[in-house]
Order: C-alpha cells, then structure tokens, then sequence
C-alpha cells in the first residue's frame, strides 16, 4: 500500500490530538509517555538477557569441548521431560525395560564426553537402595522422613521411583548411621512439569550432619542445585561449623537444560573436602567444606520450592559406599586393584558412562608407566546361569580393555582380559549390597 507524501505515524498523530485537547488529557499524555518508558525498558532487558544467555552458553560451550556446539555435547539421557506426565504407573509387573543409549562403542558421544569425569565412587558398599524390595505406593523401608514421599513406577525404566514432596523443613534419611571420614553417593533423579514458571526457589540440597536427626545439627554441610527454568540460578554450597556459618557461596552454572532430562548426581567426600557432579561436569570442589571434627554421622536429602500440583522429582539408585581412593596410587603400590566402580547395564557389556573416572585412572598409570602390562578380569554376582555369567564377565572385561584402547588410544598388546563369572566371590550373593561388591573388574600387573 503506498503512503500520501503527507502521511503521519498514528502514533505522531494520536500526540498532535492530544496536544490540541485541554489539561483534562494532560494526564492520559503523561500514562502514555510513561508506558513507552517502561515498554522501551522491557525491550532493553529483553535484549540484554538474550545477549547474556548467547555469551553464557558460548563460555559453557568452550568449557565442554573448544569448537564444538554444547548441543552436540548433551549427554544422552532417558528420556526428556517436556513438562507433560512421564506416565507414572502403580502397576509394579508392568515388565518394562529401559531403555539404555549407553555403549562401550567407543563411538558412543557420551562415552567420550565422560572421558574426563574424574569421579571414583568407593569400593565397599554402604548403603544401596533401587526399592526393589518395597511396594508401590509405600515409603521406601530403608528411610526415614518427617515429611511426605511414596514409590511409583515410570514407563520405560525397570526400578522404582521415590517422588518426594516439597517442604522447607522436610527431610529425608536413609538409614546409616557414622559416615566414613571417606565416601561417595550417587543416585539419579527425573524431573516432571519443570517450565519457566517454575519458582527460583526449587532446590534439591543433599546435607551431611552431624546427627540423624530432623534438625541440621551444629556441624554440617550441603549443596543445593536449582530447578527453575527462568533465569540460571546455579548451585548453593554451604556449611556451619559449631555453629557458625563459614562458607555460603552461589556457584553460577546453568543447569536448565541438564535437570529437564534424567540426571545422574555424584558426590565424594574426603575428610574435609567435598566434591559435586551432575552428569560429567563437576560443579563443587571445596577443600574445607566439612569440619575436620565431629564426623559426619548422617545424609539428608530435602526438596523445596517446586510446585506439589504440577511438578514432581523423582530419585531412585542409591549408592552410598566407603572409599573413593586414588586407585593410581594402589594400583601402583600393591600391583593390583579391584573395583565395583566400574558399572554396566543389566545383563549387558555396555559400560554405563559414569565409569569412566575409574577408567581414566587406570588409563593415568599406563600412561605414566610406559612398561606396565595389566590383565582385566570380570566378575558377576550369581544372578542367573553360571556359564552365561562366565561369557559376560569376559565380555565385559573386554569392554573395559576397548574403552582403553579406543578412547584413550592404550595399545592392545598392554591389555589382556579373563573372566571368572560368579567363581569367586568377595561378599554373600543373598544380599543387593553383596551381589554389588562381587560385580566388579580387577586390574592386576603382569
């Protein structure tokens, strides 16, 4: 449509009307004029933010890996939450499965991606929990709360769910009492109905105590990672010793994007120093974050902040176990190791990416050792047919020796494998915590 030469913006227009009306219009002028202001503030912000969050994700993509987009090196996860219902069903004999990506191909992107996860989890189990032996609907058997959770059952995955209700002052405990001076936790969560109304207050803070109590105790310390989809709230680190708060810190992180999927969350203690991961990115390394005495007696978990009528978090395969050395140097001193931190799918050679800190330890002392040889040597719990465990813990043993070789480039002829199924075991088969302590792989010199 073309304009008359003595065309007026409506805008230039509705002013010069205004302008010609008495003072009873003075004041719709000045609203006016101070709704431009504030529109041309919102669109300033607007443009500030985007360019913010471009420039964030540009330095988070040159963290993960220089060159690459961060898209490419999402983790692959199960499954993605849209913020719709993941299908939580009360049905425990549904016989779903789920559903791994995970690989010892070592073309696998997230088997290369966690190539440098530094993680070790311990070796003696402490306290391991999936609520395979409790029912839907209950509270897990292994815990105890002064708040609200029951066990539900999500399509596509073969364990239980604890989903946990939120509450400022609600926590949850497994039952263990006189934590190590050393150990590590792991467990996973999933996520339902996170969106950007979700609040800046959605925390899940897993505590250390120095009591099993419902109160945080004198001495104690906690991380707190954020679920609010709106702005990167990041992670809270923080901790009381006697009684005095000594470190309170945000750590700036956007985790937006990691906890809308399956994520997996490690922590490892040693004395003092506290370490936090989601996935393979460690985001807390605090060398004097828990007092040097008392130790700590207990871990609480809490949830706060998430909205009960359409959100919903879901935790379940918890590990908590003594340890997490430096497996170099053991392995150095005595010659040989074993580990239970090395973690496979069910009834598969697939090596679960989160593995790949103990890998990369032992990949360390072939590198720093140019003449060391070591032979790889599977085990399995007793689980099934005695000669099907025997042909899976060879495999398995060479999936480790591939994993070395591919990812890490060791050469074959440094390697050799065997597997001993379910022959020798270091703990009683009748229980979770044993049959996890006899799947494991040894790596002894030659």
């Amino acid at each position: 449509m073309k304009r008359s030469k003595h065309y007026l913006p409506p805008i230039l227009f509705i002013g010069l009307f205004l302008l010609s009306v008495p003072d009873a219009n003075g004041q719709l002028l000045k609203k006016l004029g101070k709704a431009a202001e504030r529109a041309a503030e919102r669109t300033v912000e607007r443009r500030v933010e985007k360019e913010t969050s471009e420039k964030t994700d540009q330095a988070l993509d040159s963290i993960f890996e220089p060159g690459s987009s961060r898209k490419e090196k999402q983790v692959s996860k199960r499954p993605e939450s849209t913020g719709d219902d993941p299908t939580i069903k009360n049905d425990p004999s549904s016989g779903q499965k789920s559903t791994s990506p995970n690989s010892s191909d070592p073309s696998d992107t997230s088997i290369n991606v966690y190539s440098k996860f530094d993680f070790v989890p311990g070796d003696e189990t402490l306290f391991l929990d999936d609520f395979s032996r409790d029912f839907v609907g209950d509270f897990p058997s292994k815990w105890n709360t002064n708040g609200s959770a029951e066990l539900v059952t999500i399509d596509g995955f073969d364990e239980k769910w604890m989903k946990i209700m939120p509450g400022s002052n609600s926590y949850f405990i497994p039952n263990l009492t006189d934590l190590p001076e050393e150990f590590t936790l792991e467990f996973d969560v999933i996520t339902q109905g996170l969106d950007n109304k979700t609040s800046s207050q959605a925390y899940l803070t897993i505590l250390a105590s120095d009591n099993n109590s419902f109160e945080k105790g004198a001495n104690w310390a906690s991380v707190s990672y954020s679920f609010c989809q709106y702005i990167d709230q990041g992670v809270l680190v923080e901790n009381h010793i006697n009684g005095k708060r000594v470190i309170r810190n945000e750590v700036q992180a956007d985790l937006r994007k990691t906890v809308v999927n399956q994520h997996h969350i490690s922590i490892a203690v040693n004395k003092q120093r506290f370490r936090f991961w989601i996935d393979e990115q460690k985001y807390i390394d605090v060398p004097r974050l828990l007092p040097e005495t008392p130790g700590m007696t207990a871990l609480k978990f809490n949830l706060r902040g998430t909205d009960s009528n359409k959100e919903a978090i879901y935790m379940s395969n918890f590990k908590i176990a003594k340890g997490g050395v430096d497996l170099r140097r053991k392995l150095l001193a005595d010659g040989k190791i074993s580990t239970n931190g090395i973690l496979f799918d069910s009834g598969s050679a697939n090596i679960q990416p989160r593995s790949m800190g103990v890998i990369r330890q032992i990949y360390q002392v072939l590198e720093q050792d140019s003449s060391l040889k070591l032979k790889i040597v599977g085990h399995t719990d007793s689980d099934g047919d005695a000669n099907n465990n025997k042909n899976l813990s060879e495999k398995r043993a060479a999936a480790v020796k591939n994993a070395l070789t591919s990812v890490y480039n060791v050469s074959a002829d440094r390697l050799t494998t065997e597997g001993k199924g379910e022959d020798e075991p270091l703990e009683d088969n009748g229980t979770p915590e044993g049959k996890a302590q006899n799947r494991r792989v040894e790596f002894i010199r030659i």
